[in-house]
């Protein structure tokens, strides 16, 4: 009997790079497809899939708490998230949301379908391919420590995004995005963007390939 498993990412060729690969997989089969909270939070509700595979960043809200409210009206369901920053925040986030697994974007689609995979059969156990070393990690910390929120920040300094973009993405003001990004600089010890995203670089907060 196959798996059946729904999509919810805002980039369609994301989407429908993540559907062949099921569809390739033999044991799944792809019910449905969305680019939002809203639809897609509407097609389990009318589809009942038994696996859910969702961004953490949508158009209209977290798919993390999206996953939180998934898992606690259904908790046999499998639930994947998929996020372009794979950094131990939005990990034990994840987990923490009641996810099944943590697959950042940019691994292969196969283990997309192995966390899947693990997801329609122990739905409430947790798995990350990095997740031991992120547990380490959390267990004895080193370095500048950034809050979750200040992470975030980062993560968008680190796309090029100034403060007005950074105030409307996280659905705060600009004063408080500015104040933000200024306790980073103060923790790196970095008197501007490049020097911040350097320094977040050679700390471990970002991949080299996040860097603007």
């Amino acid at each position: 009997m196959l798996t059946s498993v729904l999509l919810i990412d805002d980039h369609e060729l994301i989407r429908q790079g993540l559907s062949r690969a099921f569809e390739r997989s033999e044991d799944f089969t792809v019910v449905g497809q969305a680019g939002t909270l809203g639809q897609g939070e509407r097609l389990v509700a009318e589809m009942s899939p038994q696996v859910v595979v969702i961004d953490v960043r949508l158009p209209d809200g977290s798919g993390l708490d999206a996953a939180k409210r998934l898992r606690n009206s259904n908790p046999e369901l499998g639930i994947v998230v998929l996020t372009m920053y794979a950094g131990d925040e939005q990990l034990f986030a994840a987990l923490e949301a009641g996810a099944s697994a943590f697959v950042p974007k940019n691994a292969p689609s196969g283990d997309v379908v192995a966390a899947a995979r693990h997801a329609a059969v122990s739905p409430r156990s947790f798995t990350a391919g990095d997740l031991a070393d992120a547990m380490r990690r959390r267990m004895t910390p080193s370095g500048p420590q950034l809050s979750p929120r200040e992470r975030e920040v980062l993560h968008l300094l680190a796309d090029g995004l100034g403060v007005a973009a950074i105030a409307r993405t996280l659905f705060i003001s600009e004063s408080t995005a500015k104040t933000h990004i200024s306790k980073i600089y103060d923790k790196l010890g970095a008197a501007n963007r490049a020097s911040a995203i350097m320094k977040a670089i050679r700390a471990g907060l970002l991949r080299d390939e996040q860097r603007a």
